[in-house]
C-alpha cells in the first residue's frame, strides 16, 4: 500500500518517528506554495528560511533512503495550493493512504480536516511529537475561569516534568519565579557576544522566489543568511548559547540598546518553531547548566519559563480560543499602522531602532516587541488585527499559534484580559530605565506637552483616561487612576489635547 505523507514548512524535525526507517511504499512531500507565502505579507528572510529549511530536510531524507517528492515554488506543475498539490500526488503515485502531522495553525488544521473528509482513500493525522502539552490541555486546566493565568499553568508543567524541582511539589530556591532579578539595564558591559552563526548564500533561492511573484518586505540578506536551515546548525547555535551566552541572559533579558540588537538572546526561536530543535532538549540543557554551576538559578529559571511557560501556555490559549481570537478588539481601536512600520523612519529613536532591526534581521526580542512596538501600538489606538498581521509577517519565528495570543492578548490587551492581568503600557520612564533609546532622541523623555514631548507620555495618560470604564476597577491599576484623579483640569486637558494631536499625525512622528 502506497502512503503519501505531508511535511509542512514548520515541521522540519528529522528525528520524528515517521523518519526512523525508510520504506519504498512511503512518499514524503514538502511544498513551497503561494498559499503559504501570500496569506499575509511576510518578511523576505522568513520565506527564505522556511524554504531553505524544507530543502535541507528533503535532501537529508533522500540521503537516508526515503522517497521524497519536493515541489519548488517555480515548478511548472505546482498548483500553489496545499490540497490541489496533494490531490495531484495521490493520483500520480496511486496512493491508498494519506497522512499528515497535526498542523499548529488553525487555518491549516481546518483545511486538511475538511480535505481528508472528501478523500476516497484512508487518511490519518499524527502527533508532531514536539510539545510538552496537548492542544486542549490548557483549556481543561482553566475551564470555567475568566482569566487564564500563565503562572498556574507554568507551575503545573514544571511539577509534572520535574523541571527545577526539589521534590514533587517544591521548586528549587523555594520560589517559582525570579523575574525581579532579571531586569537589569545593559550599559555595554559585558560586551555583546560575537555573532557566530553560520552564513549561507541563498541568492539563487531568493531569485526564484521573486521570479515566482511572491511579495515580501524587509532585507532578505540572501547572500549572507544567518538563520539555521537544519538541525545540525540549530544544535550548534544552542550549544554556543548555553556555553557562552546564557550566563548573562538572565540579567539582561529585558534590556534594550541602540548598540546591539542581539544582546544575550539565544536566537533559537526560529529553529524551535520550525521543530529543528525540541523544547525538551533546550530545557534540559539549560537546567544542566545550572546544575553544573555554570549559570545562576534565576537565569536558568528565567530562560526555561520562556519555553515551558509562555511558549506552551500561548499555544493552549490559541487552540482554546480559535477561531475568532484574531478578531478581539475590546477597546475598539481602528487606527491604521503608520507608514514607518514598513520603513523604520520615525523620529522616535526607540521605535526607529526596534522596527529598523525587525526589518533588517526579521527579529526583535520579547521586550522590544511588547514594551516598544506593542506599547506604542496600544497607546496610539492601532487596529489590533493590523498589528497582528504585521507581527505575523515581520518576525522569522512568528507562526500564528505563538504570535496571535502574544500580540492580541499580551501586547494589545484586545481580549479584555483573558491572558494578561493588565495592559502592558508605559510612558517614556520605563523605556529610559531599560534602554539607552532616549539618549539623543528627537523627543524629550521628560516632556508631556509640546512639539518636542515624547509621544509615549501624553498617550499613556490619555489611554487610561479614555478607557476608564473598562480598566479603573483593575486592581493592578489603582495607582494610575489615583494619579489621574488628582490631576487638575487644565493639566488633564493639556494631556488629552496633546494625545489627540499625536494620534492625528502618526505618520509624521
Amino acid at each position: 500500500m502506497t502512503t503519501l505523507r505531508l511535511i509542512l514548512g514548520d515541521q522540519l524535525n528529522p528525528e520524528h518517528s515517521w523518519l526512523i526507517t525508510p520504506s519504498p511504499d512511503t512518499i514524503y512531500t514538502l511544498m513551497e506554495i503561494r498559499q503559504e507565502t501570500d496569506y499575509v505579507l511576510h518578511h523576505a528572510q522568513k520565506i527564505i528560511g522556511v524554504f531553505a529549511g524544507m530543502r535541507a530536510l528533503a535532501g537529508a531524507l533522500k540521503t537516508r533512503g526515503h522517497r521524497v517528492h519536493y515541489i519548488a515554488i517555480d515548478d511548472s506543475d505546482n498548483q500553489q495550493s496545499l490540497t490541489a498539490n496533494i490531490e495531484q500526488l495521490i493520483a500520480q503515485y496511486q496512493c491508498q493512504r494519506f497522512e499528515y502531522q497535526e498542523p499548529d495553525e488553525w487555518r491549516l488544521d481546518e483545511q486538511l480536516k475538511t480535505f481528508t473528509q472528501t478523500l476516497q482513500i484512508e487518511s490519518a493525522m499524527v502527533s508532531s511529537e514536539h510539545f510538552y502539552t496537548e492542544r486542549l490541555e490548557t483549556a481543561k486546566l482553566f475551564v470555567g475561569q475568566k482569566q487564564w493565568l500563565m503562572e498556574r499553568f507554568y507551575r503545573q508543567i514544571r511539577t509534572r516534568h520535574g523541571v527545577l524541582m526539589q521534590d514533587a511539589k517544591k521548586p528549587m530556591g523555594d520560589q517559582w519565579n525570579f523575574d525581579q532579578e532579571n531586569r537589569k539595564a545593559w550599559t555595554g558591559t559585558p560586551p555583546e557576544p560575537e555573532d557566530c552563526r553560520s552564513r549561507h548564500d541563498h541568492s539563487a533561492l531568493w531569485k526564484s522566489i521573486e521570479a515566482a511573484g511572491v511579495k515580501s518586505f524587509g532585507n532578505p540578506q540572501a547572500q549572507s543568511f544567518a538563520w539555521p536551515v537544519d538541525r545540525a546548525e540549530a544544535l550548534k547555535q544552542l550549544d554556543t548559547f548555553i556555553k557562552q551566552i546564557l550566563p548573562d541572559f538572565g540579567n539582561y533579558q529585558d534590556a534594550m540598546s541602540i548598540k546591539g540588537w542581539r544582546l544575550f538572546h539565544a536566537l533559537i526561536s526560529f529553529a524551535l518553531n520550525t521543530k529543528m530543535l525540541n523544547p525538551h532538549e533546550v530545557v534540559e540543557r539549560a537546567e544542566r547548566a545550572w546544575q553544573e554551576g555554570r549559570v545562576s538559578l534565576a537565569t536558568a529559571e528565567g530562560f526555561i519559563r520562556q519555553i515551558i511557560g509562555w511558549r506552551e501556555y500561548v499555544r493552549g490559549i490559541y487552540w482554546a480560543q480559535m477561531p475568532g481570537y484574531e478578531n478581539h478588539n475590546v477597546f475598539e481601536h481602528q487606527n491604521a499602522l503608520p507608514e514607518w512600520f514598513w520603513t523604520g523612519q520615525t523620529n522616535m529613536r526607540c521605535m526607529s531602532h526596534a522596527i529598523g532591526q525587525s526589518l533588517e534581521h526579521a527579529y526583535a526580542h520579547h521586550i522590544q516587541r511588547l514594551m516598544i512596538i506593542g506599547n506604542f501600538s496600544l497607546l496610539a489606538g492601532l487596529d489590533p488585527a493590523a498589528v497582528h498581521r504585521w507581527y505575523l509577517g515581520v518576525y522569522i519565528d512568528a507562526f500564528e499559534w505563538v504570535e496571535l495570543p502574544n500580540t492580541v492578548g499580551m501586547s494589545q490587551y484586545a481580549d479584555g484580559g483573558l491572558l494578561a492581568t493588565k495592559p502592558y503600557v508605559s510612558s517614556a520612564a520605563y523605556i529610559d530605565r531599560m534602554s539607552d533609546y532616549c539618549k539623543g532622541c528627537h523627543y524629550n523623555k521628560k516632556l508631556r506637552e509640546g512639539e518636542k514631548a515624547c509621544p509615549f507620555n501624553a498617550l499613556y495618560w490619555d489611554f487610561f483616561a479614555r478607557h476608564k470604564e473598562k480598566l479603573s476597577k483593575n486592581f493592578r491599576l489603582g495607582m494610575v487612576y489615583r494619579t489621574l484623579e488628582k490631576m487638575d483640569t487644565e493639566s488633564f486637558k493639556a494631556l488629552t489635547d496633546q494625545a489627540n494631536i499625536t494620534r492625528n499625525r502618526l505618520n509624521d512622528l
